[in-house]
């Protein structure tokens, strides 16, 4: 085994870990080994560890059906006996379910108070419908009725059909096999065979962290760059092949390889979903992580359980930033190189309108924007030479992108998230989202050799002060997810649970120690649950289940869920195929929302190409869909550039379409018209009389445009046969 190897672990809160061959000589270096603080710490963190000892959430069984008519020997029994009278044995298996006894007995068995319901239920209904029972167990019944039996001797007919209907009671300790996570370092033999040295690079941002570890990778004689974003894993390749280095890139949707006929280089840049766990570059001897120091600890005792050292090399950052003493307060105060920072879409729409109400040009930078969009925006930024000054952003510049940026301001404190439990939340960001923003002013690298920091509100300026004067919180745990293969062994012990439930009960059951967690598994199960009505078998299920999609998207589920669907008929997805279903060829956007439908595209393409690497077969046209991709990117920049001119026409489209609802609302909230002059005022103004509730209704959404134009219909037919009457009524008078 080589030390010059190289690979990249995976992150959290803005960890980043990158595995090179050797080391670099850096300053304050530290070489850490257990110490008994920490075997004391990891004890305490087993020993307190209650995944293992805590109730087995039950109301993921679902019980299965038990036909009422199997399982009978015929009239045997009642030859023997009797034939069993219904309504007195419906009072004896109720005695049976009130007898604390038989609860505790099934307690044992598995069975809390829930399952112990569910399965009497079932059971008293199987009794009850069936046409005849085994002899054995009508013989048994007839004694309890009849005076001669106990009525506890039902128990083991009832334990025999609570399994029937749970069949995991029965397999229960491998199930609980299954799902023991408290040793994941056991699952890497390869690793374990050698000794490794754990190099950390621990520093805040711009501090050179980065820089030096991926000297180290290049100075290799092989390794592998492991990145959470896609365009980190692209500057990588960039920078390897510019240096000399041969080096591949291997994402979830894309493969570059160096060599023309294919043949791996020495060197990948890779996200991390795509590094292979199972090559020697993994195992390296070296590995060398950057990230936050919080992080430090806890690597520390993670190599702990795997008997290796950890090396720390502390850095400090290259350029400082300041925290102003004054808000903005308002965007006529914008400066070039000025940076606002957004948590939502809509607000950066928003503000981008202002800005261009204002006479400045601005760049716009978010998530959702393919990779070649937000790196032609930041170029445009960046170039000197470009009026563009001002940028618009998410929390997305955070990571990946290089930035000339003077002056952070934060338009908001507050971030949507999602807990653990997959719930919703809206709070304030935290020190380490602070900083890793923040940290994107006054780069070594850019023009601003000192940045500067605020926000938009006065009233959030000493909140930002309180957030980044604390330390940053330590990581403490790492997230596991469970394998295609624990999911399948499950499903062999339960044959007839979905994708969605097998995955609850797994982490139901799940055991882990005090250094991991379970991760979130809600997106998961959501598509488990959209396609859980195709016929796919459980590894290929599983497959398009770890798929990167956005479920916000209607346009993308919907198009995940034909993907599926083609996919179970065994009927490949063509260029063709894929053409007809997001109606390519696309033209650019002319608001806003065509804008958010070719990202949507741009999305549902990416599926399509990471799918094609999982299922050649299936998927075959990668290469037609990429060159397609590489179009639509260069259509949504067209878009983007005119942000403000999309955002406008979207403007004066609600606009307009409120105008026309407000006037025909009007028209239904007004009386009849009388014959006549009127008032002077009234000519002037024809829609003096606008109703409050019409314009009540529109803005509300009460009323659409649609039921708008059917009222407007009906209310002139009225007015007409209303007319009509009266006409004839005078005339008739007059008659």
């Amino acid at each position: 085994m080589s030390a010059n190897r190289c690979v990249y672990l995976l992150s959290r809160s803005h960890i980043r870990y990158r595995v090179c061959a050797s080391t670099a000589a850096v300053a304050n270096n530290t070489t850490l080994h257990p110490t008994r603080r920490t075997f004391e710490k990891l004890s305490s963190r087993h020993s307190n560890s209650n995944s293992s000892s805590r109730p087995l959430d039950t109301s993921l069984f679902v019980p299965l059906t038990v036909k009422s008519d199997e399982g009978g020997d015929g009239p045997v029994g009642e030859e023997l006996t009797q034939p069993l009278d219904k309504s007195e044995l419906l009072k004896v298996l109720n005695r049976f379910y009130k007898r604390k006894e038989m609860q505790k007995l099934a307690a044992d068995q598995g069975l809390d108070a829930r399952l112990f319901h569910q399965a009497f239920v079932s059971f008293r209904k199987y009794v009850l419908e069936m046409n005849s029972l085994n002899a054995d167990f009508h013989i048994i019944l007839s004694d309890i009725c009849c005076g001669a039996g106990h009525i506890d001797d039902i128990f083991p007919y009832f334990m025999r059909h609570a399994k029937q209907i749970f069949p995991m009671l029965d397999c229960m300790d491998d199930l609980r096999k299954i799902s023991d996570l408290r040793v994941p370092a056991n699952w890497y033999p390869e690793a374990r065979a050698i000794q490794r040295k754990i190099v950390f690079h621990a520093g805040p941002t711009n501090s050179g962290k980065t820089y030096h570890a991926i000297q180290r990778f290049l100075a290799a004689k092989s390794g592998v760059y492991c990145g959470p974003l896609k365009l980190l894993a692209h500057e990588i390749y960039e920078k390897s092949n510019d240096a000399g280095v041969p080096c591949d890139l291997v994402t979830g949707e894309e493969r570059i390889f160096v060599d023309p006929e294919g043949r791996l280089s020495g060197h990948i840049a890779s996200t991390i979903e795509m590094c292979s766990v199972t090559t020697p570059c993994l195992c390296a001897e070296e590995i060398h992580v950057c990230g936050e120091a919080a992080a430090v600890d806890f690597v520390t005792e993670l190599m702990y359980t795997t008997g290796e050292e950890v090396e720390v090399h502390n850095y400090k950052r290259l350029t400082p930033f300041s925290v102003s003493n004054h808000a903005v307060e308002s965007l006529d105060n914008l400066k070039p190189g000025d940076c606002i920072v957004c948590f939502s879409k809509n607000d950066i729409y928003s503000i981008s309108r202002q800005i261009e109400v204002r006479g400045l040009e601005c760049a716009v930078i978010y998530g959702s924007l393919p990779p070649g969009t937000k790196l032609a925006q930041a170029k445009k930024f960046n170039d000197p030479d470009d009026p563009c000054k001002i940028l618009v952003a998410t929390d997305a510049i955070g990571m990946g992108l290089n930035l000339s940026i003077r002056r952070i301001i934060f338009n908001s404190l507050v971030k949507p998230s999602v807990n653990e439990k997959g719930e919703k939340e809206l709070d304030t960001i935290s020190t380490s989202q602070a900083l890793q923003i923040a940290g994107r002013a006054g780069r070594f690298s850019s023009v601003f050799k000192e940045g500067e920091v605020t926000t938009m509100q006065r009233d959030d300026l000493p909140v930002l002060k309180e957030i980044l004067g604390k330390p940053v919180d330590p990581i403490e745990t790492a997230g596991l997810h469970p394998t295609a293969e624990q999911i399948e062994i499950f499903a062999y012990h339960l044959p007839q649970a979905t994708l969605s439930n097998l995955i609850d009960i797994f982490v139901s059951l799940a055991q882990v120690d005090g250094l991991y967690f379970v991760c979130n598994i809600d997106d998961f199960k959501f598509l488990a649950d959209m396609i859980q009505h195709i016929p796919l078998n459980l590894r290929t299920r599983y497959v398009f289940c770890t798929a990167p999609i956005n479920k916000k998207q209607a346009f993308v589920c919907t198009s995940f869920l034909r993907f599926a669907r083609q996919f179970s008929r065994d009927e490949p997805l063509t260029f063709n195929w894929v053409c007809q279903h997001v109606n390519w060829p696309l033209v650019p956007p002319k608001n806003i929302k065509d804008l958010v439908h070719l990202e949507a595209v741009h999305d549902v393409l990416d599926l399509y190409l990471w799918l094609s690497y999982r299922f050649m077969d299936m998927f075959p046209d990668a290469n037609l869909i990429r060159d397609i991709q590489k179009e639509l990117d260069g259509i949504i920049q067209v878009g983007v550039r005119n942000i403000t001119r999309l955002i406008r026409a979207t403007e004066d489209q609600r606009a307009s379409a409120e105008n026309t609802a407000s006037i025909g609302l009007a028209v239904l909230d007004t009386p009849p018209p009388r014959r006549g002059r009127g008032t002077k005022n009234q000519r002037k103004n024809p829609r003096a009389t606008d109703s409050s509730l019409s314009s009540r209704l529109v803005r509300d959404g009460l009323l659409t445009k649609e039921l708008l134009q059917q009222l407007q219909r009906e209310w002139v037919r009225e007015q007409s046969q209303h007319g009509d009457d009266s006409n004839s009524a005078n005339k008739g008078k007059k008659k």
